[in-house]
């Protein structure tokens, strides 16, 4: 396989990136409830950067996010929130995800901020055996506010990477 290349996201991007979304929505379920607009879900308005990963040129096949955290404003800086993290079900496996995660962690430590992201807490998860493979630490678990599609309620786990000690 061809290198990982990280860049940022354009607006020209985001029509792959919902195709993408589409795909793994199909194979995993992600996001659990399938957004009413795809592209609006993919930049919120409280969107910090987001980044694309491609693979030989072709185009995005992965995508994450970093936005406010809904935590409150202490300790300054404010942390910010890993989302919208996706890999094309082709490519998985070839260190398309941890590229995109380092990305993120490489812009909080630019900024000396600390890293937080909630993942739908599934048996055998891929994503929750990622963050922990990849040193996030599980602060706690909660009920969602929202609901899967059937209506059943919704276990997340929470995560933190620690603000960063630059050197």
């Amino acid at each position: 396989m061809d290198t990982v290349t990280i860049r940022d996201r354009t607006p020209a991007d985001l029509r792959r990136c919902v195709d993408l979304l589409a795909d793994v929505h199909r194979l995993d379920g992600y996001p659990l409830n399938w957004p009413t607009e795809p592209q609006r879900w993919l930049s919120p308005p409280d969107l910090q950067h987001a980044w694309v990963a491609e693979v030989g040129g072709a185009g995005p096949v992965g995508h994450i996010a970093v936005h406010r955290a809904a935590a409150p404003p202490e300790p300054h800086p404010a942390p910010a929130e890993v989302g919208r993290l996706f890999v094309a079900p082709a490519v998985r496996g070839h260190g398309v995800a941890g590229a995109l995660l380092r990305q993120a962690r490489r812009w909080a430590t630019d900024r000396d901020r600390e890293l937080l992201l909630e993942v739908v807490d599934r048996p055998r998860s891929a994503a929750v055996a990622l963050y922990e493979r990849t040193g996030w630490r599980h602060t706690r678990t909660t009920t969602a506010d929202w609901t899967a599609p059937d209506g059943s309620p919704v276990t997340l786990r929470h995560y933190a990477l620690p603000r960063p000690h630059r050197t």
